[in-house]
Order: C-alpha cells, then structure tokens, then sequence
C-alpha cells in the first residue's frame, strides 16, 4: 500500500484542524505541526511522504520547514500555502523543494491534487489572476522589505520619487 502519510504545518489552529480532517476524509494518515520547531522536530522523527506547510510561521519561516522535510525525506510531496503570495516567495518555496504554491484560501480538492500529481507539467491557469495594479503593489511591497523598509533606498531602487512612494505605500493593496 501506498504511503499517504501527510504532515501540516500551520500556526492557525481552525484552519489546520478543518485540513486536517479534509484530508483524513481523502485518505491520509494526518499528523499537525504548528510551529517551525514542531514542523522540524516532526520531520526528524517521523518523515512523512506528502506536506502542506505555511510560509508565515508564529517563530519563523517555513521555508525553513520544507528545508528539514526535504533532507528528511528527498522523494517527499511538499506544498507550500500563503496568504502572501508573491513572485519571489514562490520562486524560493520550490528551489527549497516545494512542487507547489497556493495561494490561501485554498481548499482541500486542490490541495489534494497538487500533493497527488505527479506528471503535471505546468499548474492551470489561475481563474481569478491578480490584476497589474495588484502584482505591481507587490514587487514595491517586496522591494520595500528588501531595503529594510527604508523608502529613501526603496524609491532609488525602484527609480521613483520618494514622495509618490509614499503615496503607494500610504494605500491599501489593490484587490485581486
């Protein structure tokens, strides 16, 4: 019998238990983390052969997370879920060994099917993409927090005036 063995690693506590359940009901043996310390020590002892792990943890990152399961256990299934989703979180998710990113909220159906595909050479096309003003938003957000969330040294990165990056960043995000 296959290993449908699934660890997730999630610091909020209705969403990990409803996925939890959701995913017992698809066939999984779940086991729940809700830390990067408790992800970690997880892997360690008891390497399972699927993931679902968030990227914003209470004490850290869960890159750090896939990192571990992925030494643990090299031919594991991991996804990463976040509620931030970017570009350049994507990007590192995957080169720490994820073989997917969703985008929160996402339901058990395409959870499931992301950890189970195997053969799958590019995702489908998301049915509501983010808008240009929205993937715009986030590259200044990102770049904002790459300069320490300095908007003198963000606005000469970006090549913009500080003033009128002010006024993006005094706005909420675009949606979707």
């Amino acid at each position: 019998m296959a290993d449908n063995s699934l660890l997730i690693v999630d610091d909020d506590a209705p969403l990990r238990n409803r996925l939890a359940r959701a995913m017992t009901d698809r066939g999984f043996e779940v086991a729940t983390a809700a830390s990067v310390a408790e992800g970690i020590a997880s892997a360690r002892s008891r390497p399972p052969s699927h993931a679902v792990v968030d990227l914003k943890l209470v004490d850290g990152n869960g890159l750090e997370v896939v990192e571990a399961l992925r030494e643990a256990r090299p031919d594991m299934r991991i996804v990463m879920l976040t509620g931030y989703g970017n570009i350049a979180t994507a990007v590192a998710a995957v080169k720490a060994g994820a073989v997917d990113y969703l985008a929160k909220p996402a339901d058990a159906d395409a959870i499931t099917a992301a950890l189970r595909e195997t053969d799958r050479p590019l995702p489908p096309p998301p049915e509501d993409p983010m808008s240009a003003d929205r993937v715009r938003w986030e590259h200044i957000q990102r770049v904002y927090e790459q300069c320490g969330r300095n908007v003198s040294e963000t606005a000469r990165r970006l090549k913009m005036h500080r003033r009128t990056l002010q006024r993006i960043l005094a706005k909420y995000a675009p949606r979707s």
